[in-house]
């Protein structure tokens, strides 16, 4: 048995030495990042970073120690890594050990210093060629991929964001990122080593914006003629208002058949002095006015249909059209909605592969509400082997090790058939929002999944709201139509223990309230006038 794990030990060094031969850059933070790091001097970014071990292991990171802060170190590249030659893999872990409300734990990727930066001065507006990693805050839940690229004929630097990318694992355990760029212009996000994502560079289904143009463009000097027409129907020119249309006439009149119903106490009011009130002592009339006793329900009425002056009901007049219009036509006149005319877009441009620019260096520049964001082995290949080596030689024994003792946690508080099947729920929940079919509401989903995180009670009601959603636009797809999707609404939310007491004091002082008002002023009893 020894033999054997020493083997497989051994086996396992072999590995990450060849991996570690065969990467462009690898940082494990084993030693600590002071002098080969280089914190921004920027006055914003005052988040202290540190050298620190991953909470149950003797493996080290890089540390964001501090809430609320703004941070930024960088990493210069020994010689910058061309993208153009062929694989490149990106790959990094991040542990968010104290979970991720509000905040980014991603990597730029950076151009030459020739582009305008320096190490001391690196911050947001520093120019990058690669944005790679999890960000999540409000509505944003997702692992970035935003290629930022040079338009050949303008010049000029765009943004092209990855179209419905994963997103980000909502526990406390190490997760690895790795993005593998392809000669042929694919790209695939991996998450723990679990392909989340395949895309294309050059198409426009995959990147917003897309990298290739447009090759024309709507007119911006093109106007709309004074007499075009849109509208696709009109009021008949020709109908007239009938004769003995009555836009006078009201919408309800007196139903002249009413009758008051038998037993009803016309001579009886519908209030009477409480007979059981008392003067306070302490009233005086001179300050206070004359005394009146409150007023309460006439019990005389309880047994009768009604009490007071009995009035006839309205109902709805029979004659009864409002205001005339002419019904409307097709319109002779009508030309379509105006669009401008499609002219040759100046900035299109034909591309064959991306023009990536080149890495010089490798940036975390975030802002985060968190502390706790634990970076580690950091890692730029040429090689997929080298990235797989690298994850589970250093990845994957410490996940099991977390995963293991969350699971012992679980059991050990006794909720662990419940968070378990939770934990399960908002996976597949993340893995629903994140199909392309729901893009349109991903937002609005990942908001609801959210809640739920933070109040597992209505985790069925958001489920319900997801699945009317998705079923909703699969027979839009199936049958056609227009109608527009349901509204995800979230199930109201339950109360929890501590709030339950809260409320019910707070409900306690309420009704204590309502029934000194009611001694006061008691409310008035409706009197049944439609009978």
């Amino acid at each position: 048995m020894k033999m054997k794990l020493c083997l497989l030990f051994l086996i396992g060094l072999i590995a990450l030495v060849y991996a570690n031969d065969n990467a462009i850059f690898y940082e494990s933070f084993d030693e600590s990042f002071e002098g080969s790091w280089i914190t921004s001097e920027k006055e914003e970014y005052s988040g202290e970073w540190k050298h620190s071990k991953s909470e149950g292991h003797d493996d080290y990171g890089l540390l964001v120690s501090e809430k609320a802060r703004k941070y930024a170190i960088v990493k210069e590249l020994e010689k910058p890594v061309v993208l153009k030659d062929g694989t490149i893999v990106l790959q990094f872990e991040v542990r968010l050990q104290n979970g991720l409300e509000c905040g980014g734990a991603y990597l730029k990727y950076l151009r030459p210093q020739e582009a305008g930066w320096t190490a001391k001065g690196f911050d947001n507006e520093s120019p990058y060629s690669i944005m790679f990693g999890p960000d999540k805050c409000g509505a944003t839940n997702k692992v970035h991929f935003i290629l930022k690229h040079k338009n050949p004929k303008s010049g000029e630097y765009v943004e092209h964001h990855l179209k419905f990318p994963p997103s980000v694992p909502s526990d406390k355990l190490t997760h690895v990122y790795t993005a593998i760029l392809k000669p042929d212009n694919e790209i695939r996000i991996l998450v723990d080593g679990e392909e989340k994502k395949k895309a294309n560079f050059l198409s426009s289904e995959d990147f917003e914006p897309a990298l290739i143009p447009s090759k024309t463009i709507p007119d911006p000097d093109d106007k709309k003629p004074e007499d075009w027409d849109e509208r696709a129907k009109i009021p008949d020119p020709e109908a007239k208002k009938p004769e003995d249309w009555d836009e006078e006439a009201p919408m309800e009149i007196l139903d002249e058949e009413a009758e008051m119903p038998e037993g009803w106490l016309e001579d009886e009011p519908e209030e009477v002095d409480d007979p059981e009130a008392v003067k306070p002592e302490d009233w005086d009339d001179e300050e206070d006015g004359e005394w009146e006793a409150p007023k309460i329900d006439n019990p005389k009425c309880e047994a009768a249909p009604g009490c007071g002056e009995w009035r006839r009901p309205l109902k709805r007049n029979p004659a009864y059209k409002g205001k005339w219009s002419a019904p409307l036509i097709d319109n002779p006149a009508y030309k379509g909605i105006w669009k401008p005319q499609e002219i040759p877009n100046p900035d299109y441009f034909e591309l064959d592969t991306p023009n990536f620019e080149p890495i010089a260096a490798i940036g975390i520049e975030i802002w985060t509400m968190q502390d706790g964001i634990l970076f580690d082995n950091i890692l730029i290949a040429s090689d997929e082997k080298t990235a797989e080596s690298i994850r589970d030689t250093t990845w994957k024994p410490k996940f099991k090790v977390e995963e293991e003792k969350q699971k012992a946690e679980e059991q050990a508080a006794g909720s662990d058939g419940l968070k378990g099947i939770q934990k399960t729920v908002f996976d597949v929940l993340y893995k629903i929002a994140d199909l392309p079919l729901l893009g349109e509401y991903k937002t609005k989903i990942y908001e609801l999944i959210e809640k739920a995180e933070t109040q597992p009670n209505i985790t069925i009601g958001v489920i319900v709201s997801i699945v009317v959603v998705f079923f909703s636009l699969l027979l839009k797809l199936l049958f056609g139509g227009k109608k527009a999707a349901p509204k995800v609404v979230a199930a109201p939310a339950k109360k929890e223990e501590g709030e339950a007491s809260s409320s019910a004091a707070g409900a306690e002082e309420e009704k204590k309230e309502e029934q000194s008002e009611d001694a006061a002023a008691p409310r008035r009893r409706a009197t049944r006038r439609d009978n």
